[in-house]
This record gives C-alpha cells, sequence and structure tokens, in this order.
C-alpha cells in the first residue's frame, strides 16, 4: 500500500512539473492564404495581423502569405483549413454558405445602405451567431473584414435599371442566393470560381461579373471589361477563419493572442478598403471604364424585384436566426 501511495505521488508530481511544457507557447508558422492580390485591402489586413500577432507572441508565431489564389480557389482553402493542412484564410462570407447555410443573409441583396449599417449587422449578436456555427464545421472565425459593396462591370452596356441585366451572362459566386437574385434580374448567372474570372470575361465566356471596386481595380477587370455601374446591391465582407484543427493546437495564450490580433487588424482593414474604394472608381475611369450611378428610385425598383428570392431563401433558413436577422435590420436602420 506504501508503494502505491509512493507511485502515485511521484506520477502526481510528474504531471504537475509537465503542465506547464503543455502550456508552453511554440514557434508557429502559420499558412494564410487568400483569393485577392498583394495589392488589395485584404492582403494589407493579413500583413498588419501578422505584425500585431509576431509583437504580441514575441516573434514566436509568424504568419507567411499566400495571396492571389496562390492555395487553390475558395473551396479548396476551405477544405483544407477544415482538414488542418492551412492554418487561416480570409474569404468572403459566401463562401462559407454551403456549409451554414444562414450565411446567406449576409448576401441578401439590398440589406444595408452603408457601412456604420454594415458594420453594426456584422459585429453585432447576428454575425455572432453565425460565427459560433463554425467549430462544428472545422472552423472558428475571428470576425468580419471589410470586402465592400459589389457593383456589376460588363463588356455590353451601362446597368441604370433592372432591365439593362436581361440576357448578360454575368459571373456569380457559386452561391444560391446570388444566382436567384440574377435570375429575378432576367440575367443568366454563371457560377465560377474566381481564379478562372478573367479569363472568362477575356474570352467572352461571360459578358461581366459583380465585385467591389477594389476587387475589379486590383485584379485589372478594366482590361476586359468597358461598364461599370455603381449598383451597390449586396454588400460583401471577408471573414477571418482558422482551421479548428490548428486553433485546438494552441495554448490559451496563443488564441488570445490571436484574438487580439484579428480584432486591432479589423478596424485598419476596413479603414484601409473603404479608402481604396473611393480611389478605385477613379482609377478605374482613369483606364477607361465608362462609369455610372443607379438612381435610388431604380434602385429601389431593384429592391423590390429581389424581394421574393429573399423571402424564398428565408422561408429556408433556421427561424431563429432570421428572426434575429430582421430584430437586427430594423435595430440598424433607426
Amino acid at each position: 500500500m506504501r508503494l502505491l501511495f509512493r507511485t502515485l505521488a511521484v506520477a502526481g508530481l510528474t504531471l504537475a512539473m509537465a503542465a506547464p511544457v503543455l502550456a508552453q507557447e511554440h514557434e508557429r508558422v502559420i499558412r494564410f492564404g487568400h483569393l485577392n492580390n498583394a495589392d488589395h485591402p485584404v492582403s494589407f489586413g493579413v500583413k498588419r495581423f501578422a505584425e500585431l500577432l509576431a509583437a504580441k507572441s514575441g516573434g514566436k508565431m509568424k504568419v507567411q502569405e499566400f495571396p492571389a489564389s496562390q492555395l487553390g480557389n475558395e473551396m479548396q482553402q476551405q477544405s483544407a483549413l477544415q482538414g488542418g493542412v492551412q492554418q487561416m484564410s480570409a474569404p468572403a462570407t459566401t463562401s462559407l454558405a454551403g456549409i451554414v447555410k444562414e450565411f446567406g443573409l449576409v448576401d441578401f441583396p439590398f440589406a444595408v445602405a452603408n457601412f456604420a449599417q454594415a458594420d453594426a449587422l456584422l459585429d453585432g449578436p447576428l454575425g455572432q451567431t453565425l460565427i459560433s456555427k463554425l467549430p462544428e464545421k472545422g472552423l472558428v472565425a475571428l470576425g468580419y473584414w471589410d470586402l465592400g459593396f459589389r457593383n456589376v462591370t460588363n463588356s455590353k452596356r451601362p446597368i441604370g435599371k433592372p432591365e439593362d441585366l436581361e440576357g448578360l451572362k454575368i459571373r456569380v459566386i457559386p452561391n444560391p442566393v446570388f444566382l436567384e437574385t440574377f435570375k429575378a434580374f432576367k440575367a443568366n448567372p454563371v457560377p465560377m470560381p474566381f481564379a478562372e474570372l478573367y479569363g472568362a470575361l477575356e474570352a467572352k465566356a461571360v459578358d461581366g461579373q459583380e465585385n467591389p471596386f477594389s476587387v475589379i481595380l486590383s485584379n485589372k477587370f478594366f482590361e476586359v471589361q468597358k461598364y461599370l455601374s455603381a449598383t451597390n446591391h449586396v454588400y460583401a465582407a471577408n471573414i477571418v477563419l482558422v482551421s479548428k484543427k490548428f486553433w485546438d493546437g494552441l495554448s490559451p495564450t496563443e488564441q488570445k493572442w490571436m484574438r487580439e490580433a484579428a480584432d486591432e487588424a479589423r478596424g485598419y482593414q476596413r479603414q484601409v478598403s473603404r479608402a481604396a474604394a473611393q480611389r478605385a472608381v477613379g482609377d478605374l475611369q482613369a483606364k477607361g471604364m465608362q462609369f455610372n450611378e443607379v438612381t435610388p428610385a431604380e434602385q429601389a425598383r431593384m429592391r423590390q424585384i429581389a424581394k421574393p428570392v429573399i423571402d424564398k431563401f428565408a422561408a429556408s433558413y433556421d427561424p431563429a436566426v432570421v428572426k434575429l436577422y430582421n430584430d437586427e435590420l430594423a435595430r440598424i436602420r433607426k
């Protein structure tokens, strides 16, 4: 019996000595992939996050950026995160609708009118509720970054009213809300990975596409598109994702560093992104694109045409999340 107590005491001492070792922070290299070019605001956000994380960790946590789809398209990078092969990414929230369909709420057309409303919606209870659904899918989210309001470009004509979209082959994100919205406008939406888009526009396989101004500029779509129309039909956000397999292997201190770095990088990224969007319109015009705005009256008509699409998808989502979404929209529009 005395020998048993001595053995247990030694084992307990060994575990007590091992515990601090298990909680120690390690040298880590985080592979952070995204779809955008190195001159895009998402890339600037990654760089700021990397600087902050390195400073907080005393250089132990290093971020290695892989821009411009180097690690694959949206779905490939999502699978790599779920499998633990890649540590981080920052895709558009649209790419998550396939695994948590309520993320489609973020893509509902004409939901928010300005950046303040967009931030309030995503940083508040709705955004956090959506984030809470990701761990069971193998992902952890550290918040939302700005991508901007999406606008239509094409090679045929300016878009000033809903009828102008009729018959146009428009590349859209492979996402049901986007597909149905453009079908409602009698366009011919073509789902396609972003990495294939420039070639499809150049070859005239599609007439146009829709993206925020800075994405249009960064990817040189002005070389293969003539008309730029400020439809502002959807506010688009990026979401900062971490592989849950990687996250679960971090110490609480490392997780805290990452959350803090992401929170601090968010404000900077949004500021840079929105300033870049303003500059991009002038730059695109200087590159030869013909720019036009859509009047509030025509936007209101587009919103009415899209409303049946919103109602259809809302009916297929979790009613509690839809109620929260509608309550939050009412709150932020006051």
